[in-house]
């Protein structure tokens, strides 16, 4: 797929009407004709898009082409419908500029179609989300329910719009939709009774019929034949590309999408057959005997069926039918109906009846996508266009002032604005003389002498009023007027002008000249429903029919007359203009209105649009416009001290963008071409991009160093835990080896006591086993171990075989001090008497003679005494030299006596008692053995 990258690529004719020359009418249609016969259906007038509709299907709404236009400058690409949509959601977007798209033009011109486009190109290119996805598609699912019940076949369109539209779409600070708010104007409710030859009722009634099941429609007690009803018409009943069965699947699957429940379905299905019903009531004269006329229901067949449907009592509504009260103060008076009041009364229950379920439609779907909060708006205009039928009625001159105000909003926006604007900021300036339509919307709208209030009049006057009353009206007060014509003026003007007829004035529109035939104007502007009707209504059990008819209250009875048709349609056009320029005006920000034209056969008022060629693309006020742009140079950026249009000017300067091209406001800078401002934006979108840049590389190391920083924390975290657990482990593996070890050595030592040398604990350590013992019997031989070995070999002589105890003691090695006298305090006493060394200390056991029994003494033996000491004081109790000594005596068995026999000499020290012996009992015996 080729993809153009400039409005002057490959361009077909002049893409933007601006650049035309020569400019002339004959060479803008010629432009629009030539593009048009090479598939190019769109072209430009400065920001206006021109739509002219090809009445088949061109490959031009592709995902592809949604993609290519997706943020792309205005003047890009090819004008089409999806630049001018994505101009204003990037505004919207981007800039924080409320955005409203007005799509108008004659009628068959493509407007709904347009609209639905704008719709679907936004919901394309904004964000994604379930709750995004889920708004988006209740958005565009509204479409299907308000087409069914708002549109209808006319002899230039199979699906044109009976109604005004106008939708607020509301998105979030990013630019996501939240939800929208629909405004309907106009419905054109005298479709639901009559409908011009070659046209067709709402497509609500013929997609019920057509694909509802045989089951829905037996509730409903409706037959799929459409001559069965007199409210459709048979000559276009069936449409060539429509397939209404599918279509009835369509609404009823967008209904449940948008949020309507089934029984609110089920209600609104009964409401469109009652409304099918109503119209097959039929009515008979009867006279009364006071010779008045009076109506009767013909067949109640279908009248009964109404009223089971909608829940009320048929002799009510009967008698709504024949009877109509008018209450005047503080009186009822009760009159009869003729057959044509009653027939009037119908077709005015009907369209009533149709109309508020049309605008109840429109406020439940509302509740459904209504957004909780309100940011950013891009509200979307579709309403019906100008029409010039060969029979134009009241329906037509409506609608047609509708589209002259439309068409004033375009002037006052592209022209006289801009003009006065320029005035304002003191710019030079060539002015374009323009027609201003504001003298058409004065002869429809004015308070006093307008032709709604004329209308208006004629209404409400006392006394016999016609068509034919209110048209004299309107020859005696317009005939003067430029832009009025009528055969009955008594202008000689039109005297002679046979192609207008007598019951017609003519108006001259902006698009043309427009014949109006005044018969039925006084009905359809009365358009009243009487009390009785609404009242009767009220009364209905059906839940939705109450909400519909709340003046039917009898306890809010309200006697003012109802307001004209007239007067509705124009407070709704009020309202309308209001929507689409005051709320703009009130922003602080430059407010953008995107507009949409669609053409058919002639681009009325669009010749004064080329003003714009010499006039100025873009403006903005200073302080905005350095906001936005002073990042493109250095003495700006990122702060500018002085005045925001000295900030402008250097900005200019050092730019380098040529004097021509703009030219400084009061409060304003003007650029001239578009070109310009897409300098200016490129240049900004690639600085943008360069900070954008600087920015993540700045966090990009920021957050490096951050993760480095955390790395290293950790890794110390870890290191100091892991030299934990290592060293924890490996004390461990220390510990037990050391246990090993130690088991190991106790065991070998025992074994050497025992046996000299321990036995080979496993096979594989044979060689290391006969090595070590090579080496142990080397070093048991050695000097540091002989003394030991000495004095266990002269024990072994004394105690070997005579003392039971002796195999024990082997394996014990002797300590000497087992108390440890030099160290402790508590036998410091005791150490001073004993001045030589002590080879032994301990407590013994000394054996009384008397009585056997043993008292602690604390033995000492050093290399010239032996000592006795009480325990407990320390306190010397017998001290023996050696050689006072005869002999030591100790018993063979396993006992610890052992009896020192003393000289006869020593009773100076010991009593006689204990001379010859002292019996000591001990537990270290046979260990001293070798020094005593």
């Amino acid at each position: 797929m080729e993809v153009k990258t400039s409005l002057l690529d490959n361009m077909i004719g002049v893409g933007d009407m601006v650049l035309l020359e020569p400019l002339s009418e004959d060479s803008f249609i010629d432009n629009l004709r030539k593009r048009f016969d090479h598939n190019e259906i769109y072209t430009y007038i400065g920001s206006v898009v021109i739509s002219i509709n090809p009445y088949r299907s061109l490959p031009i709404y592709t995902p592809d082409k949604v993609e290519e236009y997706r943020n792309r400058n205005f003047y890009e690409l090819s004008p089409h419908i999806y630049a001018l949509a994505d101009e204003a959601y990037r505004s919207l977007r981007d800039q924080d500029k409320d955005q409203c798209i007005l799509i108008t033009g004659e009628s068959g011109a493509g407007k709904t179609e347009a609209s639905k486009l704008v719709m679907s190109y936004v919901a394309a290119v904004c964000g994604k989300g379930q709750e995004v996805n889920k708004v988006k598609e209740q958005l565009l699912q509204s479409n299907p329910v308000l087409e069914a019940f708002g549109n209808a076949k006319t002899v230039r369109n199979d699906n044109s719009s009976r109604f005004g539209k106008y939708m607020d779409i509301e998105f979030d600070f990013k630019g996501d939709p939240l939800g929208g708010v629909i405004s309907n104007y106009l419905l054109e409710k005298s479709r639901v009774v009559k409908q011009p030859r070659g046209e067709r009722n709402f497509h609500v009634f013929y997609q019920l019929l057509s694909g509802a099941s045989d089951d829905t429609l037996k509730k409903l007690k409706l037959e799929r034949d459409f001559s069965k009803y007199n409210y459709l018409s048979l000559d276009s009943a069936a449409v060539n590309g429509l397939d209404d069965a599918a279509n009835f699947r369509t609404v009823r699957n967008a209904m449940q999408i948008v949020g309507f429940m089934e029984d609110e379905m089920q209600s609104v299905l009964e409401l469109v057959a009652a409304v099918l019903k109503l119209g097959n009531i039929e009515f008979k004269p009867e006279s009364r005997c006071n010779g008045t006329d009076e109506s009767r229901v013909k067949d109640k067949n279908d009248l009964k069926e109404m009223c089971e449907l909608l829940g009320i009592e048929q002799s009510v509504l009967e008698r709504a039918f024949s009877y109509r009260t008018v209450e005047a103060k503080m009186e009822k008076v009760s009159t009869t109906l003729n057959v044509s009041q009653a027939y009037y009364a119908r077709d005015a229950l009907a369209k009533n009846l149709y109309s508020r379920l049309f605008s109840w439609l429109v406020t439940r779907i509302n509740e459904s996508i209504k957004a909780k909060t309100r940011h950013k708006v891009m509200g979307v205009l579709d309403i019906y266009g100008f029409e010039i039928f060969e029979d134009n009625s009241f329906e037509q001159f409506i609608i047609n002032y509708c589209n002259e105000k439309l068409q004033q909003i375009f002037i006052e926006l592209t022209l006289r604005e801009e003009q006065e604007e320029y005035v304002r900021e003191g710019i030079e300036w060539t002015n374009i003389e323009y027609f201003n339509n504001a003298v058409i919307c004065d002869l429809i709208e004015n308070n006093q002498n307008g032709i709604l209030a004329m209308l208006d009049e004629e209404c409400l006057r006392p006394g016999t009023v016609t068509d034919e009353t209110f048209l004299d009206k309107l020859n005696t007060v317009c005939a003067e007027h430029q832009h009025f014509e009528s055969r009955l003026s008594k202008n000689s003007k039109f005297l002679t002008d046979h192609s207008l007829p007598h019951n017609c004035f003519r108006i001259q529109h902006y698009a043309g000249k427009v014949l109006y035939r005044v018969e039925g104007f006084m009905d359809k502007n009365n358009d009243l429903l009487y009390r009785d009707l609404s009242q009767a209504m009220y009364k209905a059990n059906h839940s939705l029919i109450k909400q519909l008819f709340p003046e039917g209250n009898p306890a809010k009875v309200n006697l003012k007359r109802p307001p004209t048709a007239g007067f509705q349609f124009r407070a709704s056009v009020g309202t309308l203009m209001k929507t689409c320029i005051q709320s703009p005006r009130q922003k602080s920000l430059p407010h953008f209105h995107r507009l949409f034209w669609s053409v058919i056969k002639r681009v009325p008022g669009l010749m004064e649009t080329e003003g714009e060629r010499a006039g100025y693309a873009f403006r903005q006020t200073y302080e905005p416009c350095l906001e936005r742009y002073k990042m493109l140079c250095k003495r700006t950026w990122p702060h500018w001290r002085g005045p925001a249009r000295e900030g402008v000017e250097v900005l200019m300067t050092d730019l380098q963008v040529p004097p021509e091209e703009f030219s400084y406001g009061r409060s304003k800078i003007f650029i001239r071409n578009p070109r310009t401002l897409f300098f200016l934006e490129e240049r900004r979108k690639q600085c943008l991009e360069d900070l954008a840049t600087l920015i993540q590389k700045i966090y990009r190391g920021w957050k490096c160093r951050t993760h480095f920083l955390l790395l290293k924390q950790s890794q110390i975290t870890v290191s100091a835990w892991y030299r934990r657990y290592a060293q924890q482990k490996k004390y461990k593996r220390i510990k037990s080896a050391t246990t090993l070890v130690q088991s190991y050595t106790r065991g070998w030592q025992v074994s050497i006591q025992k046996y000299l040398w321990p036995s080979r604990p496993h096979l594989f350590l044979d060689d290391a086993h006969t090595e070590l013992r090579r080496i142990f019997h080397l070093w048991r031989v050695s000097y540091p171990t002989q003394p030991v070995y000495e004095e266990k070999l002269e024990a072994s002589e004394i105690f070997k075989d005579k003392k039971a105890l002796y195999p024990s003691s082997v394996s014990q090695p002797f300590k000497g001090d087992y108390l440890e006298i030099t160290k402790n305090p508590k036998y410091q006493k005791l150490n001073n008497v004993v001045e030589e060394k002590v080879l032994m200390a301990d407590v013994v056991n000394k054996i009384n003679r008397a009585n056997g029994k043993g008292t602690a003494r604390i033995f000492l033996l050093t290399k010239k005494n032996v000592v006795l000491a009480d325990q407990k004081t320390g306190q010397v109790k017998a001290s023996v030299p050696l050689p006072d000594l005869t002999s030591v005596s100790v018993s063979t068995q396993s006992d610890g006596f052992f009896a020192l026999k003393l000289k006869e000499v020593m009773d100076l020290f010991l009593s006689k008692t204990d001379a010859l012996l002292i019996r000591l009992y001990y537990q270290h015996l046979v260990q001293q053995k070798n020094k005593t």
